[in-house]
């Protein structure tokens, strides 16, 4: 399992392994022997009061910057409440160090920077301010040049502790930056990858409509042709050739059949499907003939909110005809139901047929459904299909609607 699936408010796992090393050293000076003697009531409430300091940290306010203020006090008066149990400034460093690496995560730059600064200004008031061990009564006075040696360390000890600060600022800082630049990194790439899917599909959709032309500008001709040939061909028959006047209609109505093919096959591979029409109205149209083709009634409902960009009614639209003839050519169904419905966010669209279904994992071959993948990915949609064998067949997707709007 991974460690930010354990503890998610974490971004990194250097971050909070290094709070965990700092609380293990802390909790390690704490229960060190000293040569004045601690009650061991106050000392177990000490490592109490740092356990749960460390505790805090694998859960970390999200929410509202009050939250996030309140969590950051809690923590430094759980400084203060550990140094005045037995005004020990061992343990201060370390844990401050932890508040100010904590604070990098909650808060922005000024935030860092002042949580940072409360830090460094509690350690010198702890420093030069707390409490000091008891001198044995009728002692002679501290000769000068001790307290002036042991002013010199004080300063040298802010002065590290504040460059270690500093340091941690500058480290987190790094961390944080590099965090951001691989996100906006992988959201510039999704983002090239959806503009690519889109000058594909726009390529694709070009070339759609110049085969489409083609088709129609010499084969529906040539059909057309045969077919009024053959009409000719019947009205100059002899009377007594019914055999050849079986074999001329027969070759009639396949004529005729593959001049619907060519049309529809025309109507399919058109840039512009809708052609001026409402989404709606082109919904009902192909619904129609799907109910002539199978004589099936689909149970459909529409919840639009026009108007709706081009490349969605468009894409809409294909992936309805595909699914439709996919279930006339395969499923064998009985009852198909569409639902198209539209929210403020996105749209949802939704078909369910009752055929004999399939195992989605063993058919990677069909092209009407990497169709369909594809125009859902180039517009940043969700497409999710399900089906068994014997059991029907669903397909949903989702397109959210602000995200297409740029």
């Amino acid at each position: 399992m991974q460690l930010r699936s354990v503890f998610p408010n974490h971004s990194f796992r250097l971050i909070l392994y290094l709070e965990w090393i700092l609380l293990g050293i802390t909790l390690l000076g704490e229960i060190r022997p000293t040569p004045h003697e601690i009650n061991v009531t106050t000392k177990l409430l000490s490592i109490l009061t740092v356990m749960v300091f460390g505790l805090m940290g694998l859960r970390l306010p999200t929410g509202k910057i009050h939250h996030k203020v309140l969590y950051t006090g809690l923590e430094l008066g759980l400084l203060f409440l550990t140094f005045l149990l037995h005004s020990r400034r061992g343990f201060f460093p370390l844990l401050g160090l932890i508040v100010a690496i904590r604070s990098c995560l909650l808060f922005g730059q000024v935030g860092r920077l002042t949580v940072a600064g409360l830090v460094f200004i509690a350690f010198l008031l702890m420093q030069f301010l707390g409490g000091r061990p008891p001198r044995p009564p009728r002692s002679e006075p501290i000769p000068e040049s001790i307290t002036s040696t042991i002013l010199t360390l004080k300063l040298n000890t802010a002065v590290t502790f504040g460059l270690t600060l500093l340091f941690i600022l500058l480290l987190v800082n790094a961390l944080l930056a590099e965090r951001q630049s691989r996100e906006k990194l992988l959201l510039a790439n999704n983002q090239l990858r959806q503009y690519a899917l889109r000058i594909e599909d726009q390529a694709m959709l070009q070339e759609r409509n110049r085969i489409a032309r083609e088709i129609h500008d010499s084969l529906g001709h040539a059909l057309t042709a045969q077919s009024i040939q053959l009409e000719n061909a019947l009205l100059f028959l002899p009377p007594d050739a019914e055999k050849s006047e079986s074999f001329l209609r027969e070759a009639k109505q396949l004529g005729a059949k593959a001049l619907q093919e060519v049309r529809r096959s025309i109507s399919t591979l058109r840039s512009d499907p809708l052609q001026g029409q409402s989404l709606e109205a082109a919904i009902a149209k192909i619904v129609a003939e799907f109910q002539t083709t199978t004589g099936i009634v689909p149970n459909c409902t529409l919840e639009l909110s026009p108007p709706l960009p081009t490349e969605i009614t468009q894409a809409l639209y294909r992936i309805i005809q595909e699914s439709l003839t996919n279930i006339y050519k395969h499923s064998g169904a009985t009852q198909v139901s569409l639902h198209l419905q539209q929210s403020r966010e996105a749209i949802h669209l939704e078909i369910v047929d009752n055929g004999q279904g399939f195992d989605p994992k063993q058919n990677t071959t069909g092209f009407g459904l990497q169709g369909i993948r594809e125009r859902t990915a180039a517009l940043g949609g969700q497409f999710s299909l399900t089906s068994e064998p014997e059991k029907g067949c669903r397909i949903t997707v989702s397109i959210g609607l602000p995200r297409l709007a740029l």
